[in-house]
């Protein structure tokens, strides 16, 4: 039988699955904290037992709010009705998570993506596994959608300022060109990005292996697009609608060398 019990907050580690909501609404969560401060906490969190106390499966910004009622109006916001659910697996409790949050909430691309990288790292072995325990319904035309968006995520994450807006077609176009070999070149793409402009970086890579044919596209180092040479120094090329940028960096990348590299170019075409 489920037992409701009032905890104290400091007991309950909100972490103790990982968070699949990786942006939370600040004005979703300012209503809900005025809500519960007029007319009390209807519904109460779900935790289960850990060795320090209480880990929370449910009911995040619940406990979010309640923390926020405590830090503004002292100990009478101290504890919280908490239901504590059977033991059970952190696969489990996680899969539970996700489940009430992308019924409720709708998930993001790249939070789906998360969500099953996480699922696979806390015991399901694989990325289809996480996909199966996570989607148990979806078609297969959402099982292979899901897998891009987890290798995506799994080569992107930190990568990216802010992943949650992209939508899922963008992150698809990457996650195929990813999955042509095309990681080192887009790193270095995103090595010379502003942070914001991540996509603006990626797009002009992205596109030039979206038009070639599949032979081409999977053997990205031909021809040569992208040469590291010894201390400090890249060169990255990247075609345009007009022609190549051939994009210079790195601690090496002074005026001078780079003037080199013109005259070098520019003797091979006036020579002969």
């Amino acid at each position: 039988m489920t037992q409701i019990l009032r905890l104290p907050l400091d007991e309950i580690d909100a972490e103790a699955l990982p968070r699949d909501r990786s942006v939370i609404d600040t004005a979703a969560l300012d209503e809900l904290t005025a809500s519960i401060r007029q007319s009390g906490l209807r519904l109460p969190i779900e935790v289960f037992r850990t060795e320090p106390g209480y880990g929370l499966v449910s009911g995040y910004r619940r406990l979010m709010a309640v923390r926020r009622l405590h830090e503004l109006h002292g100990d009478a916001w101290a504890t919280i009705p908490a239901l504590l659910c059977p033991a059970e697996s952190l696969l489990d409790g996680f899969a539970r998570v996700v489940e009430e949050n992308d019924i409720r909430q709708g998930l993001t691309p790249w939070e789906r993506g998360r969500t099953l990288i996480a699922a696979r790292d806390l015991g399901a072995d694989s990325l289809d596994a996480a996909i199966a325990r996570l989607y148990p319904a979806a078609n297969r035309r959402k099982v292979s959608r899901l897998r891009v968006l987890g290798e995506v995520v799994e080569a992107m994450d930190g990568w990216i300022e802010t992943p949650e807006d992209w939508s899922e077609a963008r992150l698809i176009r990457l996650g195929n060109v990813l999955r042509a070999g095309w990681d080192k070149l887009l790193y270095a793409a995103l090595d010379d990005a502003p942070e914001g402009a991540e996509w603006e970086a990626l797009r002009p890579l992205i596109e030039e292996a979206e038009a070639l044919p599949v032979e081409k596209r999977n053997t990205p180092g031909k021809p040569k697009r992208l040469a590291r040479i010894p201390r400090g120094l890249t060169i990255r090329r990247e075609k345009t609608k007009s022609g190549y940028v051939l994009h210079i960096t790195g601690a090496r990348a002074t005026d001078a060398v780079v003037g080199e590299v013109m005259e070098e170019i520019e003797r091979m075409f006036t020579e002969g």
